[in-house]
């Protein structure tokens, strides 16, 4: 059973790495039909290295089989597999839609705006489990469009890292404590 559990979920596995590779190769044909493949500058500053878009051609396939490598373990582990991939799911979206909202707020030139969004991105992390590698995916693919597959990348993973100091470090540790001190008052 568990053999056919595997190889069901490698299929997905590559029906969606091949999707994302084609609509890379697209985005990316898109952008050569019209001026050439873009650059981006860190930070939007020009005195700062820029990032070919054509990176994403290799860094979106690769971090999609990754991630759906991840949620396939982490389903396959789970006592409701279902749900747990629901719950993949419900990270992945909340991801993208933080992400198209960042750049919708960029493109349009609110900056302000953008600036918001990735502090709500910032501070969700600190509620949810924003470290886990569906939500990382859904923000990078939710900005590949406007920013490439790099800086998202960047940037998602600056929020992932702060998310995964706070709950499986932090929050770890203070659970820890709490366990002990109400220990230690049930003694006393």
């Amino acid at each position: 059973m568990r053999h056919v559990a595997l190889a069901h979920s490698r299929s997905w596995r590559v029906w969606l790495v091949a999707a994302v590779l084609l609509a890379e190769l697209a985005h990316l044909a898109w952008e050569h039909l019209h001026g050439g493949i873009v650059s981006h500058h860190l930070l939007a500053r020009p005195d700062l290295p820029a990032v070919w878009n054509g990176w994403g051609l290799v860094l979106l396939p690769a971090l999609t089989w990754f991630v759906t490598g991840r949620v396939a373990r982490r389903v396959e582990r789970h006592a409701n597999p279902g749900r747990a991939m629901r719950i993949a799911w419900l990270g992945f979206v909340i991801a993208a839609a933080l992400g198209a909202a960042l750049s919708i707020a960029f493109v349009s030139g609110v900056e302000d705006a953008a600036f918001a969004v990735l502090l709500s991105a910032l501070v969700l992390g600190l509620v949810l489990p924003a470290y886990r590698a569906e939500c990382l995916l859904g923000f990078v693919l939710a900005m590949t469009f406007t920013f490439g597959a790099v800086l998202p990348l960047l940037i998602g993973g600056i929020v992932a890292t702060v998310s995964a100091i706070a709950h499986l470090g932090l929050y770890a540790l203070a659970r820890r404590v709490w366990r002990r001190t109400r220990g230690r008052a049930a003694l006393a």
